[in-house]
């Protein structure tokens, strides 16, 4: 039996922060659709926080802003002094309202592909979702000048009625080329790539500091991948599993 997309409730978070306008991008995304939306994001920069659980705190309070977004008055929206995953976790806890049924998470800028999206605040909110049985969705868009964010909502609003029937639990990674809605060539499953599209390095170590760098891996890019995919100007979508067992593994025999 087909879900009654009218009566859902839709947590809209981003690791860019409440002035992003990704997430204003996304929070429309899902008001088109008529659902239940509620903005509730990082009042500051949170990229690369993964999952974590962190947030400034008063007595025991977490600290949270009412706001208002353009084009959205309608659309509840706080800006929180926390990270994405403890947003996501509150909200799942009655923080902004009620429990969310679907977390939607971007429109970051800058894709989160491959193994790197274990640091991602963008994808580590979606998995912090999943594992309070929410369905979720990050999305995420490659840098550029301009910004087309418009292809982003394009296939954004693709996904989403599939999201919107989905299993609780199930969380999807969206990536998107910078290119304008004409130009993108489809959208295609992507297996995560071995890294992201940068890959950290450390290039020099000295008395008491260690200097890093940052290169593009475009040379590297293996096929089928969400890198690549996206590189050859695809949308990448990648259907993940938050922390589980590892059942293929046995360590029966250390048990006592």
């Amino acid at each position: 039996m087909a879900r009654s997309h009218r009566t859902t409730r839709v947590l809209v978070t981003n690791d860019d922060g409440i002035d992003s306008p990704g997430i204003h991008a996304l929070a429309g995304v899902a008001v088109g659709f008529g659902l239940d939306v509620v903005v509730a994001a990082p009042a500051w920069d949170s990229s690369g926080a993964s999952a974590s659980l962190t947030a400034a705190q008063q007595g025991g309070r977490f600290l949270v802003e009412k706001r208002k977004l353009a084009g959205l008055d309608r659309v509840p929206a706080y800006a929180a002094q926390a990270t994405p995953g403890f947003i996501t976790l509150t909200a799942s806890r009655g923080a902004f309202g009620p429990r969310p049924d679907v977390v939607l998470s971007g429109i970051n800028r800058g894709p989160n592909a491959g193994r790197a999206i274990l640091h991602s605040g963008t994808v580590g909110a979606a998995l912090t979702a999943s594992t309070h049985g929410c369905r979720a969705m990050a999305v995420s868009i490659d840098v550029g000048e301009p910004m087309y964010w418009s292809t982003a909502v394009e296939v954004a609003g693709r996904v989403l009625p599939w999201l919107l029937e989905a299993d609780a639990g199930v969380v999807l990674n969206l990536n998107v080329p910078n290119v304008a809605p004409e130009r993108l060539r489809g959208l295609r499953r992507g297996r995560l790539a071995s890294f992201g599209a940068v890959q950290t390095n450390v290039t020099e170590v000295g008395e008491g500091y260690v200097q890093l760098g940052y290169s593009d891996i475009d040379a590297q890019y293996e096929p089928g991948t969400d890198a690549q995919l996206v590189a050859d100007g695809y949308a990448s979508l990648t259907a993940l599993l938050a922390v589980c067992e590892a059942s293929a593994v046995d360590v029966s025999v250390l048990a006592d």
